[in-house]
């Protein structure tokens, strides 16, 4: 463990700063949170409802998300800059697959869908490269599999949906007008 690190159940936080560490306690939850809506909108019958509700949950938590991880990418920018920069790069891949949504632009499904989907993968990106050397089985893998194990499998499911969702096959990527 480097000095002035602490170790909170088995996982090493690199600072002891009482401003770090409050940052980290918001920060995590926030990670779980948007993990989970994300996980929840993409498995859901997509249209309004439960898939645009948790969708709507996702970007929000996202957002915030990425705000505590400019607090703790501030405090540490050597360190961290990096972090934030994959961080940042999955918000503005998120806004910008809802703003094709809700625009309807041309080609508004498929953009929805790689948007929203780059920006779960680099957000999961984010989580192993900053802690898979701490994780069992990943803690094994060398630091490359951090980078490529999620980019490889998201792109693979984004690339799935974008031949094969129903929405996209049926009217070549376009909703029906409201």
């Amino acid at each position: 463990m480097t000095p002035g690190a602490i170790s909170v159940a088995g996982l090493v936080i690199p600072s002891r700063d009482p401003l770090f560490l409050a940052a980290v306690a918001v920060h995590v939850p926030l990670g779980l949170a948007a993990a989970v809506t994300g996980a929840v909108a993409m498995l859901s019958r997509k249209g309004r409802g439960r898939h645009s509700g948790f969708g709507t949950a996702y970007l929000w938590c996202l957002g915030s998300l990425t705000v505590t991880a400019a607090a703790l990418a501030a405090m540490r920018w050597a360190s961290d800059r990096g972090l934030f920069l994959i961080g940042a790069a999955a918000l503005i891949c998120a806004v910008f697959g809802r703003t094709a949504m809700r625009r309807r632009w041309p080609q508004h499904v498929r953009l929805h869908i790689t948007g929203m989907g780059a920006s779960y993968v680099l957000m999961l990106v984010a989580f192993y490269v900053d802690n898979g050397h701490q994780l069992p089985l990943w803690r094994d893998l060398p630091a490359a599999a951090y980078w490529l194990a999620p980019a490889l499998a998201g792109l693979s499911l984004i690339g799935w949906a974008l031949l094969r969702h129903p929405l996209v096959r049926a009217n070549g990527g376009r909703l029906p007008p409201r």
